[in-house]
């Protein structure tokens, strides 16, 4: 390692013209300069360069050598820039994980910002298990609800609200007027979403003016691991189920869902990504953050 620092030291005295000028440049005093150059002519055998009050030139080997320094210093540069163009441009592959749901919004969270970086490829990785992000070289990792897991960085990205939902043709077979408090679902059909035999419980729910709490029970006659196809059973007409808004806010404007009791605070899901390591993020991770950061809190709107 003295070595290449010597040749570099040497490169930049022959480029700057003189001990002095080169050791304003590197930081250094001119006889620590000068005891580097001496160094490395001892260790080479061979005298490098011609020294007068005025001015240095170069020998013959000095020649050769500044040759193989310069093109030592240029590739460090280079390397240089390259690393800072990975901390402010997004390049290179990201490896992006998340839950099948996720398909339908990368589109629009993060096309526009895709379009704008060529050198960017995203490799999306979709699961509703949980994968093991250095196993599967992930850079980010979108999860959705409480996060235990301690080996990763977690950052809360946002949140969605839960919306009771159900198809016009089920409202209608089952009286056709929307239900106005959670005790008119005492027998209704329910549909959810589990990764385990069991769906977790819900948050209990809260009347927004009242403040009346009200604590669900819901026993579901059909699961999935994927909310996709719950949300597909339910707008089937098979049952009533707890959604996540920022999945069925479009089946419910196009009229294919209804939302059952919008006066009640059913809970929310929070959104977080999960990164490998604690140290500096290079660009892509650092930017696709602040992009889905920015999708989620557009869809809260």
């Amino acid at each position: 390692m003295d070595d290449l620092k010597r040749m570099a030291i040497f490169a930049t005295v022959v480029q700057r013209g003189s001990m002095t000028a080169a050791a304003k440049v590197l930081g250094m005093s001119a006889s620590a300069v000068s005891q580097h150059i001496r160094q490395l002519e001892r260790d080479s055998g061979v005298t490098l360069l011609h020294r007068s009050t005025r001015q240095i030139t170069l020998t013959d080997a000095g020649q050769r050598l500044y040759v193989q320094c310069a093109a030592l210093t240029a590739a460090a540069a280079r390397a240089r820039a390259e690393l800072a163009a990975q901390h402010d441009t997004p390049t290179g592959e990201l490896r992006l994980s998340a839950p099948v749901g996720f398909a339908q919004h990368a589109a629009p969270a993060l096309g526009a910002w895709l379009a704008r970086f060529a050198d960017l490829r995203l490799h999306l990785l979709l699961d509703d298990v949980p994968i093991d992000l250095i196993q599967a070289r992930v850079d980010i990792a979108l999860r959705y609800g409480a996060q235990t897991d301690s080996n990763w960085v977690a950052r809360k990205l946002g949140s969605t609200p839960f919306w009771l939902c159900a198809a016009p043709q089920w409202v209608q077979a089952h009286g056709g007027q929307l239900p106005q408090h959670p005790q008119q679902l005492a027998h209704a059909t329910w549909l959810a979403l589990a990764h385990n035999d069991t769906p977790p419980a819900p948050p209990q729910w809260q009347h927004r003016s009242s403040g009346e709490t009200f604590a669900p029970l819901i026993q579901p006659q059909s699961t999935s691991n994927h909310q996709a196809a719950v949300q597909a059973l339910c707008e089937a007409g098979l049952g009533i189920a707890l959604l996540a808004a920022i999945d069925v806010r479009k089946a419910v404007q196009a009229g294919r869902l209804l939302q059952l009791l919008p006066q009640w605070d059913m809970g929310q899901l929070d959104i977080w990504a999960l990164t490998p390591q604690r140290d500096a993020q290079p660009a892509k991770v650092r930017q696709v953050m602040q992009e889905l950061q920015a999708y989620l809190h557009m869809q809260q709107a």
